[in-house]
């Protein structure tokens, strides 16, 4: 699960992740802040692996008035088309709001954009890294 306010934007092979392909996003990934109070800040890289990368992590930057301390993604439906992933936002550990959201493997796109360019970011991520893994006709 990643964290709702971490907008990736690199691949990051370099740092040590533990089991970089079980990582919320499917690899390790640099980026910055989306906190209030934060937003653009560019965290170290011991805070990418331990905080950004991972949802519950308590990062001090999470605004204590939040929807999610986390965001889950899975593919729910993997065809030679289309794509499904849902997502699910927790907080403390419980489900909270959910959906999904479809890309198009033709056109290479989400058909609607995600309205919190945060999680988009992380969709985009998510996305293009379980493509990488799986053999498409």
């Amino acid at each position: 699960m990643a964290c709702p306010y971490f907008i990736p934007d690199v691949r990051r092979d370099d740092i040590l992740w533990p089991h970089p392909a079980r990582l919320p996003l499917g690899a390790g990934f640099g980026g910055c802040c989306g906190a209030p109070q934060h937003a653009g800040e560019r965290p170290d890289d011991d805070h990418l692996r331990d905080h950004c990368n991972l949802g519950y992590a308590r990062c001090s930057r999470l605004p204590a008035d939040r929807a999610a301390d986390s965001v889950r993604y899975a593919v729910a439906l993997a065809g030679a088309e289309r794509l499904v992933v849902t997502y699910v936002f927790e907080r403390e550990h419980a489900p909270g709001q959910c959906g999904h959201a479809e890309y198009d493997c033709r056109a290479k796109n989400f058909s609607v954009p995600h309205p919190d360019p945060r999680i988009q970011k992380q969709l985009e991520c998510y996305v293009g890294e379980y493509l990488a893994r799986q053999p498409r006709q």
